[in-house]
């Protein structure tokens, strides 16, 4: 058969495949561009950016685990001006859509950032991080309550004509009730899953490794989990899912695909293989072809829907 169609719309963003890469773990792209060229991504998603400076968490701040690794970087970055003036120009300049994560202490410093990107300004949508379990302000405070998603996305909807993509916590007892209040509130997409809260102890010092003691959990060790709720989250709302969690390779992207979101994002195997989203990609189109589906929107949600 002919090359499959691996173009994917993410409630308005036009991706020319369903790869992104996930927040935090690919910086502001060019630093991968030693690597591939940045413009074969379907999207290419930044470090989450807040509206003042933020140093992050006392290292020990990474550490690898069976299966995966823990992190808690804390949300590092130099604040929205300095990445307005700094990074965003050179942003502007890819065909490829640009989706900026952002972070927030309280409402009304999520409605700031978000005030500095408009349709037309190089950011094709917007992803709301209410779900960072490595800080202690804002972050996941504001994504395990039905009640605080609610307010949040509301009033960044407000600031902003972009598309907007709210990035969901799993450390919640029910991803279900949290998904639907986001797209209540009008969120025009969900990414899912963000890292599982998790600890390591040095038994030689007897410490917690990290220096913030907890970190997120990431890499192939939380994908059944990230999946489960992908399932779950994709049976209960109408709006697209990025689908995240320990995507290394492209069979890994497929199961995401098949349990029912619309794209993916790489993020820990960002780290362990520098060319893994290429590497997904290609594996993609390998997959359609080989097994006669001509388009890759027709693998979503086959799981369950037949």
């Amino acid at each position: 058969m002919s090359k499959p169609n691996l173009s994917v719309n993410l409630a308005g963003i036009a991706m020319k495949n369903p790869v992104t890469t996930a927040s935090g773990t690919f910086g502001y792209g060019f630093e991968y561009d030693g690597y591939f060229d940045i413009e074969q991504l379907g999207a290419l998603t930044v470090k989450s950016i807040s509206l003042h400076p933020r140093l992050g968490n006392p290292p020990p701040r990474i550490h690898e685990t069976a299966a995966g690794m823990l992190n808690a970087v804390g949300l590092q970055n130099p604040g929205v001006e300095v990445f307005c003036r700094d990074h965003l120009p050179a942003l502007r300049r890819l065909t490829v859509p640009v989706i900026v994560s952002i972070a927030g202490g309280t409402v009304e410093e999520y409605r700031e950032v978000a005030s500095h990107f408009q349709s037309g300004g190089g950011v094709a949508g917007l992803e709301l991080n209410v779900s960072c379990p490595n800080v202690k302000e804002g972050g996941m405070q504001f994504g395990s309550s039905p009640g605080m998603v609610e307010t949040v996305v509301s009033q960044v909807k407000k600031t902003t004509s972009l598309p907007l993509i709210v990035k969901l916590s799993p450390n919640v007892t029910d991803i279900v009730g949290i998904a639907k209040a986001a797209v209540g509130a009008g969120a025009d997409a969900l990414s899912l899953i963000n890292t599982l809260l998790g600890l390591a102890i040095d038994i030689k010092t007897r410490r917690p490794v990290l220096g913030n003691v907890f970190g997120g959990l990431s890499g192939p060790a939380i994908k059944p989990v990230a999946l489960r709720m992908v399932w779950q989250v994709a049976q209960a709302v109408e709006v697209p899912i990025i689908g995240m969690g320990g995507i290394m390779n492209a069979d890994d992207a497929v199961e995401f695909l098949l349990a029912g979101a619309s794209a993916v994002a790489v993020g820990t195997g960002n780290f362990v293989n520098p060319l893994a989203p290429l590497e997904v990609i290609a594996g993609l189109s390998r997959y359609c072809q080989q097994g006669g589906t001509a388009k890759v929107t027709d693998l979503i949600a086959r799981a369950w829907k037949g």
